[in-house]
């Protein structure tokens, strides 16, 4: 179906975009937190995402801000490129960490964070190409093995890097996106032996309130339903901070709470607005690389969620996919010039925003809109939350992207779903989000590779019968990669057999599988092998397989033109919509 416009609803959409602010609000504190960048910085992707991209994008209920998804990669970017940026290509950043240091302290964060800015400048533009080009479809080529592999790599670095957030300990870098085994239990000493009760308690409370609003009686009340559990456990949390004051074993210090710097009102918001270093391009290629990776990971993201939320639209629209891309990079380009995280549309503020019972992309708009004027009004509120309250958010957070069901569900797949899985989860945390996917990528081919060797024609020697002929049915498509076990069954043959090659619902033929049929069929007879191709044209007398087949796919190609054709109007056309 194609995507339907709503006129906006006030009854429906102002209450719903009320719902999605109060879930939108901590979890862009939280991410940009997680992120190690300024807490600013998350809340300028929210507003960004509900407002730009909102308008923009054709989603109905999609709401876009900064992602859980992009943590590792945002920390990770910075870090690195606060390291490349420094002269002599990192010799001073290590001259000045000093072996008392973590490799992640940064020696200059806001020159970094400038330069990641321009990354995520870039890979707006990135994205906007992506779409211009209608190149949408590229994410679906993804295997759903490396995809869940990569959000429960994510979920679990999120969730171990929270842990010490959570108990009050605020020493620790997010920069490293992998993590060191020899070093794990001396982290975990050292993390405990910097415990605040006082945030521990704050924790334990907002986790035990976050699950509850999850549990089915509060979901299916009609009244509890639509009270984010986020907001209240971050509510919560600043009345226990308040009670906590002038207890020593209990207070927060001021490194526990949120730090939006000296932001008071109106005029601190645009004073203190940050803006990209573009001459970061030209210093490093880390610049380059992180802004297409972000791109690529923010689209993929993006166009999953899409999918996902068109599933729960109760009308079935469907959002245009590349008009999505153009937009989320118009948003990205955007949230980088006026210092902005990374955006994609996001599943938590979508499904939100469909309960919450919205009827236009109106609700989406009117979120960002009141992120917007809490950042300028009511900043000093936003500035007594506690960070250990964040820590629990983005504790369910990352335990939901990691959930076990997800590792149960794999397994039932299969192995060649569940290694590739299992291999990109354990490296993303080990080795951090690209080199995990491409590793997970490359043994997700690999097995690829091995059903194709296996499946890409029915034939069993096996169930032959003694005087019968061995029978071979081709697929529809034949590429390089059958061709191997194409010429082990070839050799299989006994010498003196007769050989039925079906090909009648063969479509598509590379050449080097003709290659191997014509081989094969000029070798028969030194075998004494009787070898009958069956395709749906006739043969010529000493025509060539390759002809034949050639002659077969243009007559098909012929017939299919104005099919071709007329569908390609049709997407043009809902996309234009």
């Amino acid at each position: 179906m194609s995507n339907q416009k709503s006129s906006f609803s006030f009854g429906s959409d102002f209450p719903a975009s009320i719902v999605v602010f109060f879930v939108a609000l901590p979890l862009c504190l939280g991410i940009a937190h997680g992120s190690e960048a300024p807490l600013m910085s998350g809340l300028i992707a929210g507003i960004i995402g509900g407002t730009v991209v909102g308008i923009i994008s054709g989603s109905r209920f999609g709401v876009s801000g900064p992602a859980a998804g992009l943590m590792t990669i945002v920390a990770g970017a910075i870090a690195t490129l606060d390291q490349t940026l420094q002269p002599f290509g990192g010799i001073l950043y290590s001259s000045i960490s000093g072996p008392t240091e973590t490799a992640s302290k940064l020696v200059n964060p806001e020159a970094a964070f400038s330069a990641f800015l321009a990354v995520v400048v870039i890979a707006g533009v990135f994205q906007i190409l992506l779409g211009v080009f209608k190149l949408g479809f590229i994410a679906y080529y993804f295997p759903n093995s490396v995809i869940n592999g990569m959000l429960a790599g994510i979920g679990v670095t999120i969730f171990l890097k929270q842990i010490p957030h959570a108990i009050g300990d605020d020493r620790v870098d997010e920069g490293d996106e992998g993590f060191s085994l020899a070093h794990v239990w001396q982290d975990f000493i050292d993390t405990f032996d910097a415990m605040n009760y006082g945030a521990v308690i704050i924790a334990a409370i907002s986790l035990g309130i976050l699950i509850l609003f999850q549990q089915k009686f509060i979901t299916k009340n009609q009244i509890l339903k639509f009270v984010p559990g986020s907001m209240v456990a971050v509510i919560l949390a600043i009345i226990l901070n308040y009670a906590f004051k002038g207890n020593a074993d209990l207070e927060l210090g001021q490194n526990h709470l949120v730090n939006l710097g000296s932001m008071e009102g109106p005029s601190d918001f645009f004073a203190d607005m940050r803006f990209p270093d573009f001459s970061a391009a030209f210093k490093s290629i880390h610049v380059w690389i992180t802004g297409a990776l972000i791109a690529l990971i923010a689209s993929l993201e993006t166009l999953l969620c899409v999918e996902a939320t068109d599933r729960m639209d109760p009308a079935k629209n469907v959002t245009p996919a590349n008009r999505e891309l153009i937009a989320q990079g118009t948003g990205n380009m955007i949230s980088g010039l006026i210092g902005g995280l990374p955006i994609t549309q996001v599943i938590v503020r979508s499904s939100a925003n469909i309960n919450a019972g919205a009827k236009s992309k109106w609700s989406a708009i009117l979120h960002g809109v009141l992120l917007f004027l809490c950042v300028l009004f009511i900043p000093f509120v936003l500035k007594l939350i506690p960070l250990s309250a964040l820590a629990a958010v983005l504790l369910i957070v990352g335990y939901k992207l990691a959930h076990p069901k997800k590792f149960k569900a794999m397994y039932k797949e299969g192995w060649s779903q569940f290694i590739p899985f299992v291999v990109t989860v354990v490296l993303v945390w080990k080795l951090g989000l690209l080199n995990g996917v491409l590793i997970g990528l490359g043994l997700a081919f690999l097995f690829i590779l091995y059903n194709n060797f296996a499946h890409s024609f029915y034939f069993k020697s096996d169930e032959h019968q003694e005087g019968e002929p061995y029978v071979l049915h081709l697929s529809e498509h034949m590429t390089f990669l059958n061709k191997a076990s194409l010429i082990k069954v070839f050799k299989e043959i006994p010498d003196g057999s007769e050989v039925i090659i079906d090909m009648t619902n063969t479509v598509d033929v590379d050449s080097d599988i003709w290659d191997t049929i014509d081989n094969f069929e000029t070798n028969a007879f030194e075998r004494n092998i009787k070898c009958i191709i069956k395709c749906n044209l006739p043969r010529e007398k000493n025509e060539s397989l390759a002809a034949l087949m050639a002659s077969k796919k243009q007559r098909m190609m012929d017939s299919k033109i104005s099919l071709s054709n007329l569908m390609g109007k049709k997407a043009d056309k809902d996309e234009n919509k």
